[in-house]
């Protein structure tokens, strides 16, 4: 049985033409004639509905083929119609069926003069306003729809570069575009169907009338005013006939061609655009006037305007009303067997993990003071260095103490402390006078003296000269100082090509020099990350990739590449220690050390290692020296040939890490400069 019915549905249309081709040929009678005629109206009938419910024009992508067998359908009914009219008219109003009958009697009352003028009204409509209008209709449609093909194609190819979608989602667009523009096409062809309708059902009307008034006196013996009654009344019911349905497919067709996409069909998209009470209030009032104006149909009109102005009530009660409820999803039934990617891995590269008593401080209901800081930190760091700072995702963790939290960058950690939430920090700067009441703490970005303060003494300690900040600044201060110093791992390939992409709007030229060749992306990466780890701003990006492309031509090593640009960005370097009147304070190493350092560079130079005892008793100095610059926050530098500039700097790392450690070439020559220290100096080198 399941064979068969696929098997049936596909010959069933072909043998639907063959009857159709017998219906013109072969004379049918006239009760079999009545039930073809109610199939017609029936089709007709469905045709519009189906066209009516589309929510877009393709979801009867069928029509153009419906009305072309449609308008075959009823073509052949005129035929077969026309055969029993002028064979049989002779014998009666019933002589071609009941239904022609029904409509030459019941429709115009039986006089075939108000019939030949009913038909010639439902013909100018027809034809002139609904055939006329959507033929043009489908043809603007066709026109704009195959001009629009070739970009529609290329977007879906570009989505599918892009990995926007699927190579079967593409496939899928591909067919829907084809598919619309053969609809379209069709549709601008199939409109010349239901025009030609038209005038073929004129051309018949009139065939039938002169072939009656002819076949009544000459086969009949019938008077022409008797032929005329008789003749001329059965084609008119079968004009009305054949129009009714006519006129339904013409107004199907050109609601599909004026179709536009929706969620909606065709009464929800107008119900929903026209239930608007702004809509109805102005047509009660104007009908409302209209209705006390003198001579007008006052029973008529005020009721109208009754009606207009309850629709405009209504309408506004339900616009008043509160949206319902979403209902809640039910929650969907959790497989523990199953391990996704999210559960192993996460997408973020700096996290804040937080003990549960610090909840209160990223709690939305209670403002989420540290959310607000973190954003701000944010924001300057990323002016600061000169590309976007990643965003901070903050968790909370049962592992961590109640009032602990963790700075994590790229899966390492960064930082740990702990902070009281109901509780203020006082630090002692330097220049506090007398102890204040509290639980004695470090800062956990410095290490500088503090004081856990209740909230009530923090304008007492203020007032002592203690710096007083809330537990939310502690972490941000604490946050902003491990992202600035762990700045080079922040920046990847994905923020260098966003710099690179904002620098080729201005200089095309220069980035085109730059990348990929002679430098591709990843070399170029760890160039910008070299210079971030040792404190250079990006925000001269312009400045920076001019001296990068340029040192790109001597060296293809990013850590070559790094030594050969920091004397061009000297001034960048020296500018974040001191002003520009104020003289660079700079240490230096005594020569002959120097020279040791240089001959054990040169004798190894991949390495950059000082040998351990020497280099610990060069960090001991170089920290008793800096001791005093430290305490009164004076920023400084230890400059030294550019041989051991690398060696120096690895050096330093591990006692002054934001010690910037420059060459000789990198001071600008016009920088006044003020040693403060010489290191390897008789008595300055302790054993």
């Amino acid at each position: 049985m399941g064979k068969f019915l696929p098997h049936a549905r596909g010959s069933a249309l072909p043998l639907a033409i063959l009857m159709l081709v017998v219906i013109m040929v072969v004379p049918i009678p006239a009760a079999l004639l009545d039930v073809f005629f109610v199939v017609n109206i029936a089709i007709s009938l469905a045709v519009l509905m189906v066209a009516l419910n589309a929510q877009k024009p393709l979801d009867f992508s069928a029509f153009p083929t419906v009305l072309l067998f449609a308008t075959l359908f009823r073509l052949g009914l005129n035929v077969a119609s026309t055969r029993i009219v002028l064979v049989h008219g002779h014998e009666g109003s019933a002589a071609a069926g009941h239904v022609i009958e029904a409509f030459g009697e019941f429709l115009i009352g039986g006089d075939y003069v108000v019939g030949i003028f009913v038909f010639a009204i439902l013909m100018i409509i027809n034809l002139i306003v609904v055939t006329k209008g959507a033929g043009r209709v489908s043809e603007v449609s066709a026109r704009f729809t195959l001009d629009a093909l070739p970009g529609k194609q290329m977007a879906i190819d570009a989505d599918l570069n892009a990995g926007l979608m699927t190579p079967d989602e593409a496939k899928a667009r591909r067919v829907e575009v084809s598919t619309e523009a053969d609809f379209y096409g069709s549709m601008d062809g199939s409109s010349k169907f239901v025009k030609g309708d038209a005038i073929a059902a004129l051309l018949i009307l009139a065939a039938n009338v002169i072939g009656g008034l002819i076949l009544g006196p000459v086969s009949h013996g019938m008077s022409i005013g008797d032929a005329a009654k008789a003749y001329v009344l059965l084609a008119i019911g079968d004009a009305l006939v054949a129009q009714l349905p006519a006129l339904m497919l013409s107004i199907a067709a050109a609601a599909i061609v004026t179709r536009v996409s929706s969620d909606k069909d065709l009464a929800g998209q107008i119900g929903g655009q026209f239930g608007s009470s702004r809509t109805w209030t102005p047509v009660a009032v104007i009908l409302g006037l209209l209705g006390v104006f003198p001579g007008m149909p006052h029973l008529v009109i005020l009721p109208a305007a009754a009606v207009a102005g309850f629709a405009a009530w209504k309408l506004r009660q339900i616009e008043r009303r509160p949206p319902p409820p979403a209902p809640a999803a039910a929650p969907e039934p959790v497989d523990t067997s199953r391990i996704d990617w999210s559960d192993v891995s996460d997408g973020m590269q700096v996290h804040l993990d937080i003990g549960y008593g610090l909840v209160p401080l990223v709690d939305e209901r209670k403002g989420a003071p540290l959310m607000g800081r973190i954003t701000g930190v944010r924001r300057q760091l990323s002016k600061d260095l000169g590309f976007v700072v990643p965003q901070v995702r903050v968790r909370d963790d049962i592992n961590l103490a109640p009032y602990t939290y963790r700075l994590l960058v790229g899966g390492i950690v960064v930082g740990e402390d702990q902070v009281s939430p109901d509780e203020m920090l006082a630090l002692d700067t330097g220049q506090a006078v007398g102890p204040v009441r509290g639980k004695v703490a470090r800062d956990p970005t410095f290490g500088l003296e503090a004081t856990w303060i209740a909230p009530g003494d923090a304008d007492a300690a203020t007032g002592m000269g203690y710096l007083v900040v809330d537990a939310g600044t502690v972490v941000a201060t604490h946050l902003n100082h491990a992202l600035g110093q762990n700045a080079a791992d922040l920046l990847g390939p994905d923020e260098v090509q966003a710099l690179l992409d904002g620098l080729k709007e201005r200089n095309p030229q220069l980035v085109g020099s730059l990348t990929p060749q002679p430098l591709p992306l990843t070399t170029l990466t760890q160039v910008l990350k070299g210079l971030l780890a040792e404190g250079v701003s990006l925000k001269e990006f312009r400045r920076i990739a001019s001296a990068v492309a340029a040192a790109a031509q001597r060296s293809a090593q990013a850590d070559e590449i790094v030594e050969l640009i920091r004397p061009e960005l000297g001034g960048l370097i020296v500018q974040k220690l001191c002003g520009v009147r104020e003289p660079l304070r700079v240490m230096t190493l005594e020569g002959q050390l120097e020279g040791l350092l240089g001959q054990a560079m040169r004798a190894d130079p991949g390495r950059h290692v000082i040998e351990p005892e020497l280099g610990r008793r060069i960090m001991d100095a170089v920290s008793r020296a800096a001791q005093p610059l430290l305490s009164e926050a004076k920023p400084f530098a230890l400059v030294v040939q550019p041989a051991i500039r690398v060696a120096i700097r690895k050096l330093m790392k591990s006692c002054l890490p934001d010690t910037p450690v420059l060459s000789f070439f990198e001071v600008p020559e016009e920088k006044q400069v003020e040693v403060v220290a010489v290191i390897g100096a008789p008595g300055a080198l302790p054993a």
